[in-house]
């Protein structure tokens, strides 16, 4: 079905909120998360539909719909071509009293991310070589996060020490996964050297309890004042946090007029874009909820291809 694969990551560069539209605790509306890891997740429908909104400001709609399917009811109509796994979590980041924060990382992270490079025929050199860690230490790649041999995240120590494999990581992903424009260069850069690898415990302790909370108050349409009670609580993905997703294009279905040739074009077209349309690639997203108020704001990578 489909013939083409790409890695797209996704750095957030404002807080995203991805709602899950239940709350089963404090947090009134809180992210969506994976069932059997509870890290953060993004829908692949939810990723599709901010993409097809953005893109069809300026695309052609013939070409729009090629790419992600008629804008009707009707679905037997064709399907579209192209299609988005959800974003896996990859890299979060969380508090240090030195270099302000680190992008930590855990070996079921970096495995996950090393399978969808595979998937995409890129050859990362490091998928399938996850360093390990034990329970209560951490991997870094640079020295100066260090206090004798510990490293402080949050309120807590690790043991640390300096793990050349993980460089191979963080060098790899600070060259493919990140914008390569001159905006962006102390986090590729800070990416390469204040990488973290936590144990998969550690680091599912910090994706629950260290995300950006914050309250709101609901308005009374009538007055312009805070209704009573309507105080609410609501989760978001903090900034800096590395997303990964797998996009997947087959032939174009379309039934009036085929508008590209194959899957090589139908990726080509929605990646670097074509004519006076723009491509995704390193291209600034609004995702989620809340964009009123800034919310939601990625920078888009793809890997893989030509």
């Amino acid at each position: 079905m489909f013939q083409e694969k790409r890695t797209l990551f996704l750095y957030c560069v404002s807080p995203v909120h991805m709602g899950a539209g239940t709350a089963l605790g404090v947090i009134d509306n809180p992210i969506q998360r994976e069932r059997h890891t509870g890290h953060p997740v993004m829908a692949g429908s939810g990723l599709k539909g901010a993409l097809r909104h953005h893109l069809g400001r300026t695309w052609d709609k013939k070409v729009l719909c090629a790419l992600f399917g008629p804008e009707t009811d009707d679905s037997s109509e064709h399907a579209g071509a192209v299609s988005f796994s959800d974003a896996q979590l990859l890299a979060f980041p969380v508090r240090s009293p030195k270099r302000a924060f680190v992008y930590a990382v855990s070996p079921t992270t970096l495995a996950r991310a090393g399978r969808l490079l595979y998937a995409a025929g890129v050859d990362c050199g490091w998928s399938g070589h996850v360093p390990d860690v034990e329970s209560n230490h951490c991997l870094i790649v640079n020295p100066d996060l260090l206090t004798e041999d510990k490293v402080a995240l949050e309120s807590f120590q690790f043991t640390a020490r300096v793990d050349q494999g993980l460089r191979v990581v963080s060098e790899w992903l600070s060259e493919h996964a990140m914008h390569q424009g001159e905006a962006y260069k102390f986090f590729r850069n800070k990416l390469k050297e204040d990488m973290v690898l936590l144990p998969d415990e550690d680091f599912s302790y910090f994706v629950k309890n260290a995300t950006v909370v914050e309250p709101h108050v609901r308005i009374d349409d009538i007055t312009g004042t805070a209704q009573e009670g309507g105080l609410f609580y609501t989760e978001n993905l903090p900034p800096e946090s590395l997303m990964v997703s797998l996009i997947m294009a087959g032939g174009d279905r379309s039934k009036a007029g085929k508008q590209l040739e194959d899957a090589a074009s139908v990726i080509g077209t929605l990646v670097k874009g074509a004519g006076n349309q723009e491509g995704i690639h390193n291209v600034l997203l609004q995702i989620g909820g809340d964009a009123t108020t800034g919310r939601g704001q990625v920078i888009l990578t793809v890997t893989g291809g030509n």
